[in-house]
């Protein structure tokens, strides 16, 4: 399977990725991919560095007549999000991903594919391998942790870059130039509840809400797709005070749209028949609304057995409530920018079980102030909820800059070559760049890269004839760096 990916064009940049898609990659456990990443470097007699926090730096000196260019940064990052269908036998801690060709697309088999942003980490370790690429003097920057915390990128420090021109090779649309992103923060909600045994008079049951298509909570987040978080609460609502609650399981990473959601409840058998009328009425409905977004998504209560005990009334109704009442999804658009999802949230995770309560949430915004609104929104839901609520990892967003000298380099380039003007935009997600430019204010930044699909979810899927065309304009892009001030 992988060899034939190997065969496809540009061969040079689908070696490298199925080289590096043979490493286990797991954000926050990066070893293994630092390790081979600095083995690359040295292999090629090139000057490399591993920084305190891990982040690898690959140094390439100037081709021939190009030592006079301002030198260049290229960045991806080494982790990808690891997600896999629930049927998927599939261990990725020691296995490699399992690729296939479809048509004009690369895939996995049941899980994601990588390409983010292990296609970036690709083209650049094909820069650096390269003996006939033009180029100016290259730093290749390979971060780590991007996915659940950024600490890479707020973990590098001032000084150790040389180059003045960031190329950031984490856009997913093939024709957008990128210039500007969302900064984010975690919210967690989280208490305790003493578990309650039940009395007699209940049966047990299994509710599964599975199906949904997920995707990255940032770039995918305006598409009204199904949380399964909140659809397993909606659903557990409905069913009123007759049910008592056990166990709730749903979502997984905090920047991954959750696809699936599993509840261990039990149900009063003397109000049996009522609560299963109003199930059916809510799956009915969420079945409707979802019909033309979420085809696949499946709604299952089955027998089970009993549970020996469950949240306590009060606090499974101040939980349902809390939930219910926390926002999902858009929350502003941007005035300034049309089309641009200013600022969000996506339930990523939910976790009762055995006295325990668990809530996590990624908020992301392209203005701090609303950012600070929606927080406290949730907040202060959770806080009435007698949740302790905390907030992490709050990274910065990243300001457009339309008088960038490469941007403009990097427009007129795309026109010339695609005769088309490319889409130049903020995106919804978080990139690295607002982090990095911290510590490095006069850096010039921009973003692009080949067309990749259902990022963070296994319906990844990146084009290859994108990654041909993205190929063409990388190389012309270096070739055009202007001389160094």
């Amino acid at each position: 399977m992988n060899d034939t990916v190997r065969q496809l064009e540009p061969q040079v940049i689908w070696k490298h990725f199925a080289d590096l898609n043979a490493v286990p990659r797991a954000s926050k456990k990066e070893e293994q991919v630092i390790a081979f990443m600095k083995s690359f470097g040295e292999a090629l007699g090139l000057e490399t560095y591993e920084d305190a926090v891990g982040n690898v730096i690959i140094r390439k000196p100037a081709t021939a007549g190009m030592e006079n260019r301002t030198p260049v940064v290229m960045q991806s990052h080494l982790d990808m999000v690891h997600q896999k269908n629930n049927d998927t036998d599939f261990d990725f801690a020691t296995q490699g991903i399992e690729m296939y060709v479809d048509g004009d697309w690369v895939r996995a088999r049941g899980t994601t594919l990588g390409a983010d942003n292990g296609l970036g980490v690709a083209t650049i370790m094909a820069v650096l391998a390269s003996d006939s690429i033009a180029h100016p003097a290259i730093e290749g920057l390979f971060t780590i942790d991007e996915e659940t915390g950024m600490t890479g990128a707020m973990g590098l420090e001032g000084g150790l870059l040389q180059g003045k021109i960031l190329l950031n090779l984490d856009t997913e649309e093939d024709d957008e130039i990128g210039v500007g992103c969302a900064g984010g923060v975690d919210i967690t909600a989280s208490g305790t509840y003493t578990p309650t045994a039940l009395d007699n008079g209940f049966d047990g049951y299994r509710l599964h809400v599975k199906g949904l298509q997920g995707g990255h909570s940032g770039m995918d987040i305006h598409k009204g797709l199904g949380n399964a978080n909140k659809l397993m609460n909606r659903l557990l609502y409905a069913m009123g005070d007759s049910i008592r609650i056990a166990k709730i399981d749903g979502g997984s990473l905090r920047n991954a749209i959750p696809r699936e959601s599993t509840s261990h409840l039990a149900i009063a058998s003397d109000s049996k028949q009522q609560v299963m009328a109003s199930f059916e009425a809510e799956k009915q409905a969420i079945l409707t609304e979802f019909k033309s977004l979420e085809p696949a998504l499946s709604i299952e209560l089955k027998t089970a057995e009993q549970p020996a005990n469950t949240l306590d009334a009060h606090t499974q109704k101040v939980l349902l409530n809390a939930l219910y009442a926390a926002h999902n999804g858009v929350y502003r658009m941007s005035p300034a920018i049309a089309d641009l999802v200013e600022t969000s949230n996506n339930i990523a995770r939910v976790l009762v079980a055995d006295g325990s309560i668990h809530i996590g949430c990624l908020t992301r915004s392209s203005v701090e102030s609303s950012k600070a609104d929606l927080s406290n929104a949730l907040r202060a839901t959770f806080e009435n909820a007698g949740l302790e609520v905390g907030l992490s990892g709050d990274y910065p967003g990243w300001a457009p800059n339309m008088d960038s000298p490469i941007l403009k380099v990097m427009e007129g380039l795309y026109n010339e070559l695609f005769n088309e003007q490319p889409h130049v935009a903020a995106c919804h997600a978080g990139l690295e760049c607002g982090i990095l430019g911290q510590n490095y204010p006069g850096m010039d930044m921009i973003s692009f890269g080949p067309t990749i699909k259902g990022a963070h979810s296994p319906d990844e899927r990146a084009s290859i004839s994108s990654v041909q065309k993205y190929w063409s304009y990388v190389i012309e892009t270096l070739k055009r760096i202007p001389e160094n001030a």
